[in-house]
């Protein structure tokens, strides 16, 4: 993976992009309160709760800030092109739906707030978009883009190979959360179908 290979290849500090360009300096966003309070939400349980306070705010100091008024789709579910940022909430709130199988409506599955995070499993591996997520108010948040966490890459290895093993953690722990609910499901399924055995019964099991 691209990202990966920069972030383990050794790359030389002195040859890394000027990233002033694109996002705040970390100079001028650490010494502000607006960087402290989005340092603080980005180590919230409901985001990457690993990270320490210095390593957020040199994070945040590769992020920009971004404001989506209330009915803005943020991400669409099955975009493969415009995958490169991701979100964190600051205020208001997002809806998460998804389109499941032939259903014409989405579902909602999730509504976010402040300390939450989306976009970071595309951020990382490039691939489509699992989900739509839309400005159920308006949302200011801070956004880091690829091209950011490139520069972090190349100034800031420790902090970026950080902040990659906190973003693997929690896509295992909502992976392992998705395995655990479909257990359930299964055994949900399977006490129903004993149940219309019992009421049903087959001619077979009539004998």
């Amino acid at each position: 993976m691209a990202l990966l290979d920069k972030l383990f290849g050794a790359r030389n500090a002195k040859n890394a992009p000027d990233s002033r360009q694109s996002v705040h300096s970390e100079a001028e966003q650490s010494g502000s309160s607006s960087a402290h309070e989005a340092a603080r939400l980005l180590r919230a349980p409901t985001a990457l709760m690993q990270l320490s306070e210095a390593e957020a705010l040199t994070i945040v100091g590769f992020m920009t800030p971004h404001r989506f008024t209330s009915g803005t789709v943020i991400i669409r579910q099955g975009e493969a092109t415009d995958t490169g940022f991701m979100v964190l909430v600051l205020d208001g709130e997002i809806t998460v739906e998804n389109l499941i199988g032939h259903r014409v409506n989405p579902v909602t599955v999730n509504v976010l707030g402040p300390g939450s995070l989306i976009g970071e499993m595309a951020l990382v591996d490039g691939a489509a978009r699992s989900a739509t997520c839309t400005a159920s108010t308006d949302v200011h948040c801070a956004v880091l883009t690829r091209d950011a966490l490139e520069a972090l890459i190349a100034k800031r290895p420790a902090t970026a190979a950080k902040l990659m093993t906190a973003v693997a953690q929690r896509l295992a722990e909502r992976l392992r959360e998705s395995i655990h609910k479909q257990q359930i499901y299964s055994k949900l399924l399977q006490s129903l179908q004993e149940e219309l055995d019992a009421l049903m019964p087959t001619p077979d099991r009539k004998r």
